[in-house]
């Protein structure tokens, strides 16, 4: 990415900017990018202010790991009130990712584990390297999930395994994730930027109304009795239909400046 970066005053995030493409880094490599509060919020911050020409953000994970988890070293004495203030504060960070205004792109390796999974599964395509692993250390810590994991991962891979990672630590490889739906690609150690940044700039290409119409509309549709989806459907697809962006396309598929669907 031919960028110069971007470090604002986000201390513990690398940020670059490059057009369309934003790539935010997890930036506390000698702590596996253990997840703090102030990097929760920097977080925050960033995907609540991205810059306005920014139509997808790469997210990785700098050093060998992309996250290893909540920061135990700072985890302290807290009551019940207190607690729920806490895990409250990252909902709302990695809901900004998840329901933000633009699709988010995260590149995994290396521990992908507790809080670093809660977090990789707010992004909307994953790209796993084959160093990835993915685990689930609460139950053998006496702590239970506090980053929107039970309400995420389980749509993915199914409240049965989360279970099984949580009682009895059972960890998952990059291939494994793969099959089981954690993760959309698998590539090669060192290559998940090159594949990550290639899908980032097929997701930039898109018209902005139609990828907020999958970020917003889809999961929700999901959730929905079929009757109510289908008209939620109706509605999404005529106003996504009637921006001038889509009727652009349209017309250049219909005039042969288009590509056609094919496998590559």
């Amino acid at each position: 990415m031919a960028t110069s970066p971007s470090t604002s005053d986000h201390s513990l995030l690398r940020i670059e900017h490059d057009g369309a493409i934003t790539h935010v880094r997890l930036n506390r490599p000698a702590k596996r990018n253990a997840l703090n509060d102030t990097l929760v919020a920097q977080l925050q911050s960033t995907f609540t202010n991205l810059p306005a020409e920014t139509r997808v953000v790469l997210l990785s994970g700098e050093g060998d790991h992309f996250s290893a988890g909540l920061d135990l070293s700072e985890l302290e004495e807290r009551n019940v009130a207190e607690a729920v203030m806490h895990s409250r504060s990252w909902h709302a960070a990695f809901e900004h990712i998840q329901f933000g205004r633009v699709p988010v792109v995260a590149v995994l390796h290396g521990a992908v584990v507790g809080g670093g999974l809660e977090l990789a599964v707010a992004a909307h395509v994953r790209v796993a390297e084959k160093s990835a692993f993915y685990g689930l250390p609460e139950g053998q810590r006496g702590i239970f999930v506090g980053g929107g994991g039970s309400a995420r991962i389980p749509r993915l891979i199914g409240a049965a395994r989360m279970a099984d990672m949580m009682l009895t630590g059972h960890v998952y490889d990059a291939d494994e994730g793969l099959r089981i739906g954690i993760s959309q690609y698998v590539v090669e150690n060192g290559q998940g930027f090159a594949k990550g940044l290639e899908l980032a700039r097929k997701i930039a290409a898109n018209a902005p109304l139609s990828n907020f119409a999958v970020l917003h509309a889809l999961p929700r549709i999901a959730e929905m009795g079929q009757g109510e989806g289908l008209f939620v459907e109706s509605l999404m697809a005529a106003i996504a239909s009637g921006d001038p962006a889509a009727k652009d396309r349209i017309r250049a598929f219909l005039e042969g400046r288009a590509g056609k669907v094919s496998k590559s």
